[in-house]
């Protein structure tokens, strides 16, 4: 190789890594602006909800992330055909305009208890507008780095950006605990309490990413075919209408995405909530945990990235899901018996209970709060307080609140117990970019990938925190049971990506 192309190719893979990291921060950004909501959810739900049923409201909440998640297919629709028509630079800028703007605006809205039901509704309505912009960004993102990077390191390359959403959620966890430290727990969760600032500080991550973008030039693929006047004058009729291409979009769908949807949502969020919701970890433990295992875990996105480049994405996606499928069930059993109390031993001289009842100001009401702490011989510490008012006509129910701080013991086996989940979700959405980029031709692709990505993350994988979650509150049910949705439809997936994925699938990004 002469001193000329050596300089051309370090050129090119200086410039090839601009692309990337440009595109990495808008897309890392969005995600920390669409799971700040997923990461708040507790405290959201006490927030934007009436008190009446602690559940109901903790499910509210929920069904609200998840409504962010059930639009993205409809954004994936309007802004694909944008990004087909127009070009994928401008249109996943425009993503990240509505996306930092509806985060911001979330953290403004004024509580359930100054305005009462127009805070859920307006926190609904921003939230839509959330699922919208990410409906947009993801192809986008993916599209233009795909379309720059080479073939034979297109799942390497395209893994950086699949790492993004792992990372955003990482960050918004990092941004939640340095705040509720900063400002201290009491302010952390009042009405207009330190809660808010993961919102606002959108704005500015927002303005830097904006700035980053505008510097951005237009996908090389996308340039050439429209100085060639090959552009889609229709990507919908054209991605849809079409029944070979209509094939490739419901192959990519129950083939891979719903199944990397319900996998990347269980290791991550589920986790998360099964954590906090059923074993009653204590918030601040239970953030460090997930945060810890998302750093262990990140680095194997980019890992099976690499190895999809050179045995295939097919194979590494379906282990992903067949591990999933086998082991989630032993994982979360083992992640219950490490908050199971009835085998520890209690320190009879470290446990307190504590009552006090005082007037609630204004009224002739009286409230009653009670005290239990306990300590165990591993380190294991428990505490409860419950809260029971008092009126003149009758005893309200009592408000109980159980926290369980682990022992460093039952602390590292239960990030080791979240890491290989992670890993889980690296298999099988490491790879999944290049997957669905080479599936379509470059004129349609960003509508035609968008579309199968966001339903099967969006509808299939955003819903299973509630679903869940909601399988587990049905009489009779076990904490186990709400796995049985992920596993199902992970299930569909293996089978479906078996028999009908294969090398013929696949159009070249030459075209």
């Amino acid at each position: 190789m002469t001193d000329e192309n050596r300089q051309t190719a370090s050129a090119d893979k200086k410039k090839l890594w601009g692309v990337i990291s440009a595109s990495s921060v808008g897309t890392l950004i969005e995600w920390y602006d669409f799971y700040i909501f997923g990461s708040l959810a507790a405290i959201l739900s006490v927030q934007f909800f009436p008190q009446d049923n602690p559940t109901a409201a903790f499910l509210s909440t929920l069904a609200t992330f998840a409504a962010g998640f059930i639009v993205r297919p409809f954004g994936a629709l309007v802004f694909g055909r944008l990004g087909d028509i127009l070009g994928r630079k401008y249109t996943f800028l425009l993503t990240l305009i509505l996306m930092g703007g509806s985060t911001f605006a979330i953290g403004l809205i004024p509580g359930y208890a100054t305005i009462g039901y127009w805070a859920p509704a307006l926190v609904l309505i921003l939230r839509l507008i959330q699922g919208l912009a990410l409906g947009g960004e993801y192809g986008g993102a993916a599209t233009y780095v795909a379309e720059h990077a080479p073939a034979k390191r297109r799942g390497f390359y395209t893994s950086f950006i699949q790492t993004t959403a792992t990372l955003g959620l990482f960050l918004s966890i990092g941004v939640i605990l340095l705040t509720r430290k900063a400002v201290g727990e009491t302010s952390f969760v009042d009405e207009w309490g330190g809660w808010r600032v993961p919102f606002l500080l959108s704005l500015v991550l927002v303005a830097v990413s904006i700035f980053i973008r505008l510097r951005m030039k237009e996908s090389p693929m996308f340039s050439k075919i429209k100085a060639e006047g090959t552009i889609s004058r229709n990507p919908l009729k054209e991605s849809f209408g079409k029944r070979e291409n209509l094939k490739m979009v419901l192959l990519a769908l129950f083939g891979a995405t719903a199944g990397q949807g319900v996998i990347w949502y269980t290791g991550q969020f589920y986790a998360l909530s099964f954590i906090q919701k059923t074993m009653n970890i204590e918030f601040v433990q239970s953030n460090y945990i997930i945060a810890i295992a998302l750093l262990i875990g990140t680095p194997f996105f980019v890992l099976f990235g690499h190895w999809s480049d050179r045995i295939g994405r097919k194979g590494i996606m379906l282990c992903g899901m067949l591990l999933a499928i086998f082991l989630y069930r032993p994982i979360y059993s083992q992640m219950l018996q490490l908050s199971d109390l009835k085998g520890k031993t209690e320190l009879s001289d470290a446990g307190s209970l504590q009552s006090s009842t005082s007037q609630i100001s204004g009224s002739s009401d009286s409230l009653t709060v009670s005290t239990v702490s306990k300590r165990y011989s591993d380190g294991t510490a428990y505490h409860e307080i419950s809260r029971q008012r008092f009126t003149a006509v009758k005893k309200a129910p009592a408000e109980v609140k159980r926290e369980i701080t682990l022992s460093d013991s039952s602390f590292w086996m239960l990030v080791l117990l979240v890491s290989i989940q992670v890993i889980f979700v690296a298999m099988v959405y490491g790879p999944i970019a290049a997957f669905l980029v080479e599936l379509f031709p470059t004129r349609i692709r960003y509508t035609s990938m968008s579309l199968p990505y966001h339903i099967g993350n969006g509808v299939f994988g955003g819903l299973t925190p509630f679903i869940a979650i909601s399988l587990t509150s049905m009489p009779g049910a076990s904490p186990l049971d709400g796995l049985w949705y992920p596993i199902v439809i992970a299930s569909i997936c293996v089978v479906t990506g078996f028999l009908f994925i294969n090398k013929a699938s696949f159009k070249t990004l030459n075209d």
